[in-house]
């Protein structure tokens, strides 16, 4: 078994930490004086030595930006993938970058890691084609159209307060309304004639079914679970699930707690996991369901503590009677057979 996994933020947590030692002078989150903690070996849940031990062939980077925590949003992103390609160099020994589906060939026969550079928030591009374009020749393959703010492109999957209004925004109650604007249906089919896969977690339901409507080539939800197991906005009702598997594309299953469980906000089971899996396969089929751990950006799962504990994902899902073939295109073939469909 091998593993693809959609979505980590690990990046964007490499950043922060690095940023708040240069405010403090003092080792963060764990780090002792002197010890490694880049991608190498960073005691997060992501690093190089926790993807090899869990039996990853490729990992994909998302770099988060914030919109209320930064004034530029292009500035940050192009800050973290300076980071993203520091990492890369320093370790290119064990891990390479992917740009087309040669690149995560030929790191297999080098028996290197892969790694596929993704944005999670469209709004880094603020409206531009011409910065899609610049994004797209700095290595990125994969775009999250929203986060949680509404952006140039769309909105995302909560109930926005009206104008004026000062209460916040109800993150229970779905968007059927605000889907894609006429910016974003321009990036859709721009970033498909590139060659650059859609995602939609965080989109609007509207949005969803924007994108369903138009794509013509597969699109993702990197990093969404099952609404019918749990009821939380971030994930795919039964009617999508079955839409996104209809266009070819894939769903990653995300481990955040209060994903997978109604009502948790900490702990995990292998079991919720397992029943998401199931679910999905049962509404989409066998080929519309991948890995999206979303590590480093979501409180730890016990029962998934890290990228290293990935094989206890596989013995889960074979003791929940998924068989050996499904188990491979949920961890790694259904997010391969896109990327080479999709990449050029």
């Amino acid at each position: 078994m091998s593993v693809a996994d959609m979505h980590c933020d690990t990046i964007s947590a490499l950043l922060q930490r690095k940023r708040d030692r240069a405010r403090s002078g003092k080792p963060q989150d764990g780090c002792e004086e002197g010890q490694e903690s880049g991608l190498r070996r960073s005691g997060l849940h992501v690093d190089l030595e926790k993807l090899r031990k869990g039996g990853y062939l490729l990992q994909n980077f998302a770099l988060f930006v914030p919109l209320s925590e930064c004034g530029d949003p292009f500035q940050e992103f192009t800050a973290l993938a300076d980071l993203y390609y520091e990492e890369l160099e320093k370790n290119r020994d064990l891990i390479g970058p992917v740009f087309s589906w040669e690149d995560l060939e030929k790191n297999r026969q080098e028996g290197k890691l892969s790694a596929l550079l993704t944005v999670e928030e469209g709004a880094v591009c603020q409206g531009s084609i011409q910065k899609l374009h610049r994004i797209f020749r700095l290595g990125v393959r994969m775009l999250t159209l929203t986060w949680n703010f509404p952006n140039e492109l769309g909105w995302p999957n909560v109930k926005m307060p009206k104008e004026g209004s000062k209460d916040a925004p109800d993150f229970t109650v779905p968007d059927l309304e605000h889907g894609l604007t006429e910016t974003g249906f321009q990036f859709l089919e721009e970033m498909e004639h590139m060659g650059m896969i859609v995602d939609v977690s965080h989109l609007s339901d509207a949005g969803f079914w924007d994108v369903a409507r138009k794509a013509k080539k597969p699109f993702v939800a990197s990093h969404s679970n099952a609404r019918a197991v749990c009821s939380h906005v971030r994930n795919l009702d039964d009617a999508m699930i079955r839409a996104l598997a209809e266009k070819g594309g894939v769903m990653g299953l995300n481990f955040c707690p209060s994903f997978l469980e109604e009502g948790r906000e900490t702990g995990g089971s292998l079991a919720a996991i397992a029943a998401h899996a199931r679910h999905i396969v049962d509404t989409g089929g066998e080929d519309c369901l991948g890995l999206g751990s979303d590590f480093d950006g979501i409180p730890t799962n016990e029962a998934l503590p890290d990228a290293s504990c990935l094989p206890l994902l596989a013995d889960a899902l074979e003791k929940s009677g998924f068989s050996q073939r499904q188990i491979d295109k949920i961890c790694e073939k259904n997010v391969l057979r896109v990327y080479r469909e999709v990449l050029k």
